[in-house]
């Protein structure tokens, strides 16, 4: 973390996002910014957050009047580097986002689509129940057994879950792998590591926390037990080259090279959040293609771990719709105003999840960070996959370049065209 404080607008991206993560417990995901920042907010009062929501309105003001994003210059006669269009249009997203987390602490009303479009750049949609039905008979006609199609789907499931002990060796195997293929494909740098570490009583499945100098702790949440059909996504999703190749890059092209130091803090509640997700969900595929289960069959067969890959291929296909489940569900907790209870019941039906999953899924909606942060993951990766169109020069744009979702909305991939 360098000590040299970052003037201009930057700077106060940079204070404006640390004074508000007081708020709000895991807003700031990652910093590795300036030190005298972190600790001039540390050292503050905490500011309200009507004061926030004031500080961000003015901070696009001052970069829609077009002031010095680094503290050098300023207006049309700021320095060649100091900002492009796309790099002011990037940090006017991230502010509108933050302005409107700090205007929702603040207390005034806010739509759950109005808020979720300021805050992540696109505007949530409740898909048709009837989708839902469509994956259903999808299912139905690919899993094996009798008696109800949660009940099939559930013991199938379970019946992948991961010993504990063995989770380690499974999960090295396939972090080593999808490394090596990432490498090759997209190049990364030097010195950059991961630790992955087991953990409980989290909201989510898997976490990265990104420490900067290249360094990524991966965590994996064993409160519902791992399934093997899930795994490998996950390491891709959260490493290799999802979250931890990401940040890699980008510490490197945009942070050192560039000096862009806005790309040293990473904040949920903004558009980054949504093509980050996008582009770890759909790490996977680009580096191991579409239909990855033969490979990773490879990986856990040999350590005892079940894993029927031409199944595991054919549910996935008929099911990934049913991930939107969980959106219509954040409708109801946050637009209807349905008690937990209710929706919970609803994300078992819909999603053909044990109760449990069900309450977990919900447990991730109701929290305080992440009740608008599902949009990242149901409209992310279809913008991404798009976006990329199966070109994985484009998918090393997300990897390397500051975008937001209308770029990628207003430039599909030749694959879509």
């Amino acid at each position: 973390m360098p000590d040299e404080p970052t003037g201009g607008l930057v700077g106060r991206y940079l204070h404006l996002g640390l004074r508000l993560g007081r708020h709000v417990d895991g807003l700031v995901d990652a910093y590795y910014g300036p030190r005298r920042a972190a600790e001039r907010v540390e050292a503050e009062p905490v500011w309200p957050p009507a004061r926030l929501a004031e500080a961000a309105r003015e901070l696009c003001a001052d970069l829609d009047a077009g002031a010095a994003l680094d503290g050098v210059g300023g207006g049309a006669a700021a320095t060649p580097g100091d900002g492009s269009p796309s790099r002011r249009r990037w940090l006017r997203a991230q502010v509108v986002g933050l302005a409107t987390t700090a205007r929702r602490l603040a207390g005034e009303p806010i739509d759950y689509a109005d808020e979720v479009e300021a805050c992540y750049g696109v505007r949530p949609q409740r898909v048709d129940e009837g989708v839902f039905a469509d994956a259903h008979r999808c299912l139905d006609q690919v899993l094996p057994g009798d008696g109800s199609l949660t009940g099939r789907l559930a013991t199938w499931r379970e019946s992948h879950a991961v010993p504990v002990d063995l989770l380690p060796s499974a999960v090295h195997s396939l972090a080593d792998d999808l490394r090596e293929r990432t490498r090759r494909q997209f190049g990364l740098p030097d010195g950059e590591r991961v630790e992955f570490e087991l953990v409980s009583d989290q909201p989510w499945s898997g976490f990265n926390y990104y420490l900067g100098d290249l360094h990524s702790r991966v965590a994996i949440n064993t409160d519902l037990p791992v399934l093997s059909t899930s795994l490998a996504h996950l390491v891709a999703h959260e490493a290799y080259p999802g979250h931890h190749t990401e940040h890699t890059r980008k510490e490197v092209g945009l942070v050192r090279r560039r000096g862009w130091m806005e790309e040293s803090i990473f904040l949920v509640g903004t558009p980054q959040c949504l093509l980050a997700e996008g582009l770890a969900d759909l790490g996977l595929e680009v580096v191991m293609g579409r239909r990855p289960e033969p490979i990773v069959a490879e990986h856990l067969r040999p350590l005892g771990i079940r894993y029927d890959a031409e199944l595991v291929a054919a549910v996935a296909e008929a099911g990934e719709v049913l991930g939107a489940v969980r959106q219509n569900a954040a409708f109801r907790l946050h637009h209807d105003g349905a008690d937990a209870d209710t929706v919970v019941e609803e994300v078992a039906r819909w999603g053909l999840l044990p109760r449990r999953r069900a309450a977990k899924a919900v447990e991730f909606l109701t929290h305080p960070t992440w009740r608008a942060y599902l949009t990242c993951y149901v409209e992310g990766l279809p913008l991404c996959r798009s976006f990329v169109g199966g070109d994985p020069t484009r998918f090393e744009r997300l990897l390397t370049e500051q975008l937001i979702p209308s770029d990628l909305a207003e430039d599909p991939g030749p694959a879509a065209r």
